[in-house]
């Protein structure tokens, strides 16, 4: 959608705008830099590539630019070479008017499983004095006693909470226990609240009525967040603000669309001239789209494959991120021609996690043993070292009874646990400044090896010493 400089299409009269539940603008997060890559472009993308959109991305009017966690701090030191926490402080330095926004996954952070207490609180407090405003937490299982350290923290930095609601279809997943989750949420502190369809499965009806049944019970503002995998991302953004919805998670239209996110300009184009105008000039993203079509080509190699809708999706609910790096990794076995065998594995061995929403890490680890699966032609010959701890509870308890079968190929006949998982772990943070010793110059560091050891020392090596 490209406009002339001086173009902005005129408000057009709109009949029945007694349809909007709410007269206030919707409000919009940008997600280009963090889930729009991760889900398009496997997230190669350097902080270098992203300066040249900056300003004019801070200059669009969003209500929050969503830019760090998920899979950015892992990639960025596993592949790029890119120190993740001076992301934060480039953007930082940038963004003049629009709050910074990261995805923390409760007690597991940025990596994939869960931290200490003390990890966690020093992880957000040196995220905060970098520069993030918002922390958008969630359980992958819903298990909120894994996001309890979490919120406390970001309380005590004087932070924005964003709960958040990993929506998915299971027989254990209803309006009802996403409302009641979301005032749990709102109890313990949540300032917004984040339905996240990370998997493109939410149908038009069910937006309306999920964000119609928690606009009637919260107290805070709702924001919706859809995947365009299914094809029915933008119906359901329609309906959901028919019904009232505060905010939207979207992406410009260049880096928008396939296993990513609905375009900002479509909704800005069709709300002009009702109550929920956000009155955003639509000529600026001429340019803004120019760029992000140059960044998507610059890593053209990253890119999904899938252009259109996958409608498998509404069987497999592996979400656009996670479908991205499968094709890849399958691409680097030569055994992408399997894929769809493994998205039909995955259906089956979610089933037997207790159908857990494929959020990070609960859809790793299915996808890598739906895969195990598949190419050693036998379910759960193998079980991974983290299916095996997921199944101990260590990741917290999932919504249904994990299959008896894979219970037992993973535990034998271990019991497992019932109590919060942290509450096993030791302390961690003096333990690791002891271990990465004099290769750490300052906590960010030793945060980085906290999260990541095995990869973090040569990270480090070639980040001091880049000639060695």
């Amino acid at each position: 959608m490209l406009f002339n400089k001086h173009e902005n299409p005129q408000p057009v009269p709109v009949t029945g705008q007694s349809q909007f539940a709410s007269s206030t603008p919707i409000k919009f997060n940008s997600v280009e830099f963090r889930d729009g890559v991760q889900s398009l472009l496997a997230t190669r993308v350097t902080t270098e590539d992203m300066i040249p959109l900056l300003t004019r991305m801070d200059a669009v009017g969003f209500d929050s630019m969503e830019m760090w966690g998920g899979a950015t701090f892992d990639v960025c030191i596993r592949y790029l070479q890119d120190d993740p926490w001076n992301r934060v402080r480039t953007f930082k330095h940038f963004m003049k008017h629009t709050p910074l926004k990261m995805v923390l996954r409760g007690q597991n952070l940025v990596g994939y499983h869960a931290y200490p207490d003390d990890i966690v609180e020093k992880f957000i407090e040196c995220a905060a004095n970098a520069g993030i405003d918002v922390f958008l937490i969630f359980d992958a299982l819903q298990d909120l006693r894994n996001c309890e350290t979490a919120f406390r923290a970001v309380k005590k930095m004087g932070k924005k909470i964003e709960g958040s609601i990993q929506y998915n279809i299971s027989p254990f997943h209803t309006t009802e226990k996403f409302v009641e989750n979301a005032l749990q949420q709102q109890a313990m502190g949540a300032q917004l609240m984040h339905v996240e369809d990370m998997a493109g499965l939410m149908t038009p009806p069910a937006a309306y009525e999920l964000i119609s049944a928690l606009k009637a019970k919260l107290d805070i503002p709702v924001h919706l967040h859809c995947h365009c995998t299914g094809g029915m991302a933008g119906m359901c953004y329609w309906e959901a603000i028919r019904a009232g919805v505060d905010g939207l998670d979207v992406c410009v239209s260049s880096l928008g669309m396939g296993p990513g996110h609905p375009p900002i300009e479509s909704f800005i184009a069709g709300l002009r001239g009702t109550p929920r105008d956000p009155k955003i000039d639509l000529a600026q993203f001429t340019s803004l789209n120019e760029g992000f079509q140059y960044l998507r080509s610059r890593c053209k190699q990253y890119e999904s494959r899938l252009i259109g809708v996958d409608v498998g999706c509404l069987q497999h609910q592996i979400p656009g991120g996670m479908l991205t790096n499968l094709e890849n990794q399958l691409r680097a076995m030569n055994a992408l021609d399997r894929l769809p065998e493994i998205l039909k594995e995955v259906t089956q061995v979610r089933a037997d996690m207790g159908y857990p929403p494929l959020a990070t890490p609960s859809s790793q680890m299915c996808g890598a043993q739906a895969t195990s699966n598949v190419m050693l032609g036998e379910r759960y010959k193998t079980v991974s070292k983290e299916m095996r701890e997921y199944c101990r509870g260590m990741y917290g308890c999932p919504p249904g009874e994990i299959s008896p079968v894979l219970m037992k190929k993973a535990l034998g006949d271990e019991k497992p646990i019932t109590c919060r998982p942290a509450e096993l772990l030791e302390p961690g943070w003096e333990k690791a400044k002891a271990e990465i010793g004099s290769l750490a110059h300052n906590d960010e560091d030793v945060l980085t090896y906290a999260l990541f050891p095995n990869i973090a020392v040569n990270y480090l090596k070639k980040r001091y010493n880049p000639e060695v």
